[in-house]
C-alpha cells in the first residue's frame, strides 16, 4: 500500500521486576510514507499475545494521541510500550490509513504489522 513500517525493542530492565514477573518493553515503529501523496494513520488494531495471560487486543484512534499526516516520502516516529507478566511474547497487527488526495474521494487503507517478538534478553540465543 506504498506504506513501509518498522519496528525496534528494546526491553527496559529498569522498569521490570523478573521476581513478581513484570516485564516491560519500549517499541519504537518508523512510518514512512512511499506514496507520491500525502495520507493519515488514522487507527490501530494491536493483537499483543503473553505465554503467561494469553492474547488481548487493543484497538484505538491514531497512535500516542496523534493521527499524524505523512506527506509523500515523509517518516513519523514514535515509542510507545507493553507490559508482559511472563517472559515470552508478541505483538502484531495493523494501521488503517486514510489516502489524502484532491482527485480521489476518501480512501481508506490498511497495513499490516508483521509480528515481532517479545523476549526477555536472557532467553535470547
Amino acid at each position: 500500500q506504498g506504506v513501509r513500517i518498522s519496528v525496534e525493542i528494546t526491553y527496559r530492565e529498569d522498569l521490570s521486576e523478573a521476581e513478581r514477573p513484570s516485564h516491560f518493553f519500549n517499541y519504537t515503529i518508523h512510518i514512512k510514507n512511499l506514496n507520491n501523496f500525502p495520507v493519515q494513520l488514522k487507527e490501530r488494531s494491536w493483537k499483543i499475545f503473553d505465554a503467561g495471560m494469553g492474547v488481548h487486543f487493543v484497538n484505538g484512534q491514531g497512535v500516542v494521541g496523534e493521527q499524524p499526516i505523512l506527506d509523500a516520502n515523509e517518516s513519523y516516529i514514535y515509542t510507545s510500550g507493553c507490559e508482559l507478566f511472563s517472559d515470552i511474547g508478541f505483538m502484531e497487527g495493523h494501521y488503517k490509513f486514510k489516502a489524502i488526495s484532491p482527485l480521489a474521494s476518501e480512501t481508506y487503507f490498511r497495513v499490516n504489522i508483521p509480528r515481532f517478538e517479545l523476549l526477555v534478553p536472557c532467553l535470547k540465543n
